[in-house]
């Protein structure tokens, strides 16, 4: 972390999380084509849970990288035992949250998902979906819990193993559990959550085993299991604004279908259609993120902050150049990009309108999507949060309401670059002073 060439390194890191996220992406894709062979109740009752086992996921994930910032600066500052008390900590309060999606899965969901359906059959697929992963979401919140230990040690290869032999345990047991195969009775629904618990319940499992096996820089024990209001302090700044900021594309696809249903539905596919070939634009970098954390958390409790600086400017440089391939490729070729979603001659015109605007914000991103991770790394979850707000919710919405009334749908597309803009500026400004811009990689202090 302090001695290795910064490129070489941030690659070795980013690299891994890269193919987690990819193999991640296509165990959705599988998983939904299998209940969408169940029918179209099946399959919206499926989506009817997305909301709540998002909740999980941004839950798992936000405290994660809270409990990763904090063992990373631990590590930089020679803090051994600060860092293995804050691993203890960080597990302990993931079993609290446990036991808390136990009490919302009972409680919550039917009152939940009977909000959005009035077909007898779907909200019963969707409870029954929904009680299971909720109930049983222990195994994907320590599985995630641990991932994110390992990662703020470096280990980056062991979590794209153990992340990708939990998604194939579920893409295995997903035609058996839901249409019954090798003498187990058919489940449906009911199938998929098993199937999904069971991958991650194993995916945790392994986790432990590998943790037994040898040592690792980072020791989990009892005897580090003390009330520290500092170590649970700092989890939690980080971790709260990072669930917050997993859970915003949720709330703005929300609100943007209710603004783009007044023109038409076409617009309402397309925005679904734009958030899942995003996914494949910013998984990458988002894979950059990932591995440049414990980099940064590290030098920075390690006092190097040229080495920030440096990681960060190369973290920059990869993030654009990949989102420059994005907007070339959706500038140039949208139709063939729409047309492998089977779009008919409405969607694809309104489609490649959309995707020639939105893209516009690709590049400018760079700067709001590396300096978010950054502050996360930094342990400043506020600014953090500043940055993903600007970029998702309090400028983009606003001005798609205020667009549309004059552009139409045209409007929406157009205010996806401008708050990327605005974002990257107030991020740019926010990194500038942030300590006096040590950490900035534009400074010119050595």
């Amino acid at each position: 972390m302090r001695t290795r060439p910064v490129f070489s390194l941030l690659v070795s890191m980013s690299v891994p999380m890269m193919l987690s996220m990819l193999i991640q992406s296509l165990y959705n894709i599988v998983d939904s084509i299998y209940v969408s062979r169940l029918g179209t109740d099946a399959l919206t009752a499926v989506s009817l849970a997305y909301p709540l086992q998002n909740a999980i996921v941004s839950v798992g994930v936000g405290i994660g990288v809270g409990i990763s910032s904090a063992i990373s600066i631990c590590l930089g500052r020679g803090d051994q035992e600060g860092a293995d008390r804050s691993a203890t900590i960080g597990v302990a309060l993931t079993v609290f949250h446990c036991i808390l999606f136990i009490l919302l899965g009972i409680f919550v969901t039917k009152p939940f998902l009977s909000l959005f359906t009035d077909s007898p059959n779907v909200l019963s697929d969707a409870c029954d979906y929904t009680y299971i992963v909720l109930c049983v979401s222990f195994g994907s919140l320590l599985q995630i819990a641990f991932e994110k230990i390992f990662q703020g040690i470096g280990q980056m290869k062991i979590t794209m193993y153990l992340l990708s032999v939990g998604c194939i345990i579920n893409i295995i047991l997903d035609p058996i559990l839901i249409f019954g195969l090798l003498g187990f009775p058919a489940l449906g629904v009911a199938g998929a959550a098993i199937a999904t618990v069971i991958g991650q319940i194993g995916a945790f499992l392994l986790y432990i085993v590998v943790y037994l096996r040898k040592p690792y820089a980072i020791h989990i024990h009892p005897k580090y299991l003390k009330f520290d209001k500092k170590i649970i302090g700092q989890i939690y700044s980080v971790g709260i604004p990072s669930s917050i900021m997993m859970l915003l594309p949720s709330v703005l696809i929300s609100i943007l279908n209710s603004i783009l249903a007044v023109f038409s539905e076409v617009y309402v596919a397309v925005l679904g259609v734009y958030f899942k070939l995003q996914t494949f634009i910013y998984m990458p970098a988002n894979g950059i993120v990932q591995g440049m954390r414990p980099i940064i958390g590290y030098n920075y409790g390690a006092g190097e902050e040229k080495r920030v600086r440096t990681t960060i400017r190369y973290s920059l440089v990869c993030a654009a150049a990949l989102m420059l391939t994005g907007t070339l490729l959706s500038l140039l070729i949208p139709g063939p990009i729409f047309s492998l979603f089977d779009a008919d001659e409405a969607l694809m015109s309104a489609g490649i309108t959309a995707l020639r605007i939105i893209c516009l914000g690709f590049l400018v991103s760079t700067i709001g999507v590396i300096y978010s991770g950054t502050f996360e790394a930094l342990g400043n979850g506020r600014n953090s949060l500043i940055i993903s707000l600007l970029r998702q919710f309090v400028i983009t919405i606003p001005l798609s309401f205020i667009l549309s009334r004059f552009f139409g749908a045209v409007g929406v597309w157009a205010s996806f670059p401008v708050g990327e803009l605005c974002a990257s500026i107030v991020a740019f400004f926010l990194l500038q002073h942030y300590e006096g811009g040590k950490m900035s990689p534009f400074s010119r202090q050595r």
